[in-house]
Order: C-alpha cells, then structure tokens, then sequence
C-alpha cells in the first residue's frame, strides 16, 4: 500500500501525543467552480489528506466541493422552511468556527460574499487558524487582492508543464521539508508566481535554475527565483502553500505525503517553526 511507509511514521508520532487532546478539524475544499479547467487529482488529493487525518488520528477533515462553509455565521433559512433540530444543525450545519485549519484546491473567481472574504480572512489572522494551499490556490480569487496577498502570489503560467522538476530545499529545519532531501526531482507540474514577493514569506524550497530551461518563451521572471512551497505568519494565524500536487502520482508519494501532513499540523499550530523572511542566497 503506498500509504504505508508514511502512516506508519505518523502513526507513531500520534501514539505518543497526548490522549485526551482535543482532534483537530480540516476543511478540505476541492475545485468547485464550472466555468474552468478543473484538476483531475483533486477527488484523490483531498481523499488522500482525509484518509491521513483519519489514520493517524491527528485531525478529522470535512470534504467539500462548494463554498457554504466559508462563513462564520450560522445559515439563514428561508421562511417556512423547516429548520433542523439543534444535534442535526450541529452535525450538518458547520462554519468556519467548526475548523481549525483550512486546505483549500480551488481555482477561479468562486462566488464568496464580501462578508464570507470577510470571515476567511479573519479566520486566519484574528482566530488564528491555518491555510494550505494547494496546486490551483494561487489561479484563485485574482480580482481579490487581499487573497493574494494573503497567500503569498498569484499564478503566471506553467513554462515547463509537467515535468522532472530540480528542486532544492532551502529550510530543511522546517516540518514539511523533513523528509526530502536537500536536492531531489519531483516530476509534477510547477508553477511561475507572480505579485510574489521574499519580504513578506519564507520560501522552504525552488526550482534549479542551473537545470532549467530559462529560454522558455513562457518564463517571465528575470531574478531565477521559482519557489516550490512556502510559508508565513499572517497576523496570528499560518499560511502554507506548495505548487506540488497536480497528478495523482504527486498524491502517491510519500515523502510528498509528508509533506501536506507536515504542513497541516504547522497550521493548525501543532508544530512550531521559524518563518522570517529571507533573501534568494
């Protein structure tokens, strides 16, 4: 089972954290908006983080392919609809308050309320809750500055496809890079960032521009700098994000595995780490 090397190190990372630990809870959100190009990978993706939260037993994940829950007040009914019961209403009629994380593989221009932005952005800087994004994060919301500016960068263009992509690890200290090594290929589809900036995020690893193929029509950055994943403070709650996880091979992987379970336990405030920016070297 290509799950079992990475369960079982995380399976006894969990047997010895604390038994009367309140779970943690992750909304996962895959693409939902009809208007676009939408990833294969995402039903495994986000099976895979479920079946990890599950089997380690660090977090229980809610699946959803729509933007309901991105609220922190309560639904609306209509008049003279019936409303349920309060342990239904309990188990059915979740908002943001329910979660402590969010890891979000969505794209497009999704149909949120200003009060719902609102409410996603207060759910990471003043709850202090946690944000991955995955692949498609950064194709999300472009007519939506504080997004972007939340989570780090917007996509500009794929150069090289899917491909064995050279990647170095810039911060092996930090959780999620544990398990690469300091330079490995991950054959995955990588994406060029833009309204990206090193002041206000720590990148944890980029590209080798010493292996790429610079002279792509489709490169538009000029500085060689193409981060692969990424984190940061935003107000008091954790942002992550990583252009890894386009194919389902991505998902099947277990230090990639590692990675995404690494990264939710930094968000939720699991693990601790330094996230100071700092210069391409």
């Amino acid at each position: 089972m290509k799950l079992r090397a990475t369960l079982g190190i995380l399976l006894l990372a969990a047997s010895v954290a604390n038994p009367q630990a309140k779970k943690k809870r992750l909304l996962a959100i895959g693409d939902v908006h009809r208007k676009v190009y939408q990833h294969d990978a995402v039903s495994h993706a986000l099976a895979t983080l479920e079946h990890l939260g599950r089997q380690t037993g660090l977090f229980d994940t809610t699946i959803r392919t729509d933007i309901q829950l991105i609220t922190k007040h309560p639904i609306q009914f209509a008049e003279n609809t019936a409303v349920p019961d309060a342990e239904q209403r309990s188990v059915n009629y979740k908002t943001l308050n329910d979660f402590d994380a969010i890891a979000f593989y969505g794209i497009g221009e999704l149909e949120l309320s200003d009060q719902q932005k609102s409410d996603l952005l207060s759910f990471i800087r003043d709850d202090g809750k946690g944000f991955v994004g995955i692949h498609t994060a950064i194709t999300a919301f472009y007519t939506w500055p504080e997004y972007g500016e939340m989570i780090g960068g917007y996509f500009d263009d794929h150069p090289w496809t899917i491909f064995d992509a050279p990647v170095i690890v810039e911060d092996p200290k930090f959780p999620a890079m544990k398990a690469f090594p300091r330079t490995f290929t991950a054959r995955d589809e990588i994406y060029q960032v833009r309204n990206f900036s090193r002041g206000r995020v720590r990148v944890l690893a980029r590209l080798d521009t010493g292996k790429l193929d610079l002279k792509n029509p489709r490169v538009h950055r000029t500085d060689g700098d193409f981060p692969v994943a990424w984190a940061r403070d935003y107000g008091k709650g954790r942002v992550f994000y990583s252009t890894f996880g386009h194919t389902d091979e991505s998902w099947d992987d277990p230090k990639m595995q590692t990675m995404w379970i690494e990264a939710i336990k930094w968000a939720m405030g699991m693990t601790n780490a330094d996230v100071t920016p700092r210069p391409l070297k």
